[in-house]
C-alpha cells in the first residue's frame, strides 16, 4: 500500500498535515538517505523518515535603522521577517544562507532602494559549482525571469534586464569549484542563471541544472550598503564530499 508523503510523516511525527506538508517544502525531510521532494508523492505506508533541523537564525547586528541577520539554509526570509517584525530590505531564496538585511526606518528605507536601482550596493556571494574554473570570468548576459503563482525562473534572453555577474575561483575540489560571485545587478536568480548558463551549475540548485545535495551552495557573504558594510562567514552546512 502506499500513501502520499505528508500524510505519512504527520502520522510519525505526531503532527498536522500542514506542518509535515510544510517540513518537506522545506527541504528538511529525508527517506532511505535521499531528499523527499515532492510532498504529494506516493511512498510505501512503512516508509520512515528522518528530519533535519536547521541552523540557527543569527542576529548579527541592529540599530534604530536595520537588522542584519545570517540566514540559515531552509528558512524563508518572509519567515524571518514575520519573527522580526519588520519589512525585508531585500530576499534571499529559501536555500540561500548568508546576510539579509531588514529595515526599520522609511527614509532609510527608501535610500536603500534608491542605491540598490542604482546599483549602488556592492554584494557578493560564494558558491561551490560543477566543473573547474580556472581564471576569473564576467558573465554578462540579459536576463528574463518568467512568473507563475509563486514560483519564479529566470533564462538568458536578448529580451531580458541587463545582468552581470564576475565569478572569481576561489578553491578547485576533484571537478568542482569554490568561487566567489560579485553581482553588478540585482535580478531575480541572476547568479543561478548565469551559473548555469555559463556552464557551471551551482551544486544542489536541481532547478537550475546542478546535481542533487544536501542543499544548495550558495552563501551571501558580503554587503556594503549606505556606508554600512557586512561580512558572514559560510556556515558547517555549506560543504561538499
Amino acid at each position: 500500500m502506499q500513501e502520499k508523503a505528508y500524510k505519512l510523516l504527520a502520522v510519525q511525527e505526531g503532527i498536522t498535515n500542514r506542518s509535515a506538508k510544510d517540513l518537506i517544502d522545506n527541504g528538511l525531510v529525508y527517506s532511505g538517505g535521499k531528499k523527499v521532494v515532492m510532498a504529494r508523492a506516493l511512498m510505501p505506508v512503512r516508509t520512515t523518515f528522518r528530519i533535519e533541523k536547521p541552523l540557527k537564525i543569527k542576529k548579527i547586528f541592529e540599530d534604530d535603522k536595520i537588522i542584519v541577520i545570517d540566514k540559515p539554509a531552509f528558512v524563508t526570509s518572509e519567515q524571518i521577517a514575520k519573527k522580526q517584525g519588520v519589512p525585508l530590505l531585500h530576499r534571499l531564496d529559501k536555500e540561500t544562507s548568508g546576510l539579509l538585511l531588514l529595515v526599520k526606518d522609511e527614509d532609510f528605507q527608501k535610500k536603500a532602494i534608491e542605491a540598490f536601482r542604482k546599483h549602488e550596493v556592492d554584494k557578493s556571494y560564494v558558491a561551490w559549482v560543477q566543473g573547474v574554473i580556472a581564471e576569473e570570468m564576467q558573465i554578462d548576459a540579459p536576463l528574463l525571469t518568467i512568473k507563475r503563482g509563486g514560483s519564479a525562473f529566470t533564462k538568458v534572453s536578448k529580451n531580458g534586464k541587463e545582468a552581470i555577474s564576475i565569478v572569481e575561483p576561489l578553491e578547485v575540489h576533484g571537478k568542482r569549484t569554490k568561487v566567489k560571485v560579485t553581482i553588478k545587478t540585482g535580478r531575480t536568480h541572476q547568479i543561478r542563471a548565469h551559473l548555469k548558463h555559463a556552464g557551471f551549475p551551482i551544486i544542489g540548485d536541481r532547478t537550475y541544472g546542478g546535481r542533487p545535495h544536501k542543499r544548495m551552495l550558495l552563501h551571501a557573504y558580503h554587503i556594503n550598503l549606505l556606508g554600512y558594510d557586512f561580512t558572514a562567514d559560510t556556515p558547517k552546512d555549506f560543504w561538499i564530499n
